[in-house]
């Protein structure tokens, strides 16, 4: 199994990044870059981890940083579809696919 981002994921990762570079260092901006990764291979071992929620989408929480992934299942891999801010609002990027 192996896992897929959505554009807007990418996105999502790429601004945290910026963010964490920009008012904390690179350092701490590649300390989310990797607890990211680690987070999405124990998903793809263990998809069914994450809370379950709406349309078949399922959140689990970044250990470190303040951050969900929002992800669906599929047959053979999982769609990580949202990298949000756990004080964004739940509906940021509802509608991603």
């Amino acid at each position: 199994m192996t896992y897929a981002l959505h554009p807007g994921a990418e996105h999502d990762i790429a601004n945290a990044l910026d963010f964490y570079s920009e008012q904390a260092g690179s350092v701490v901006a590649e300390c989310f870059l990797e607890e990211f990764e680690r987070v999405a291979r124990l998903l793809v071992e263990h998809p069914g981890l994450g809370t379950p929620t709406t349309r078949e989408r399922r959140t689990f929480p970044l250990k470190v940083f303040p951050y969900l992934v929002v992800y669906r299942k599929l047959e053979s891999s999982i769609r990580i579809l949202i990298v949000r801010h756990q004080h964004r609002k739940p509906s940021y990027a509802g509608g991603r696919r």
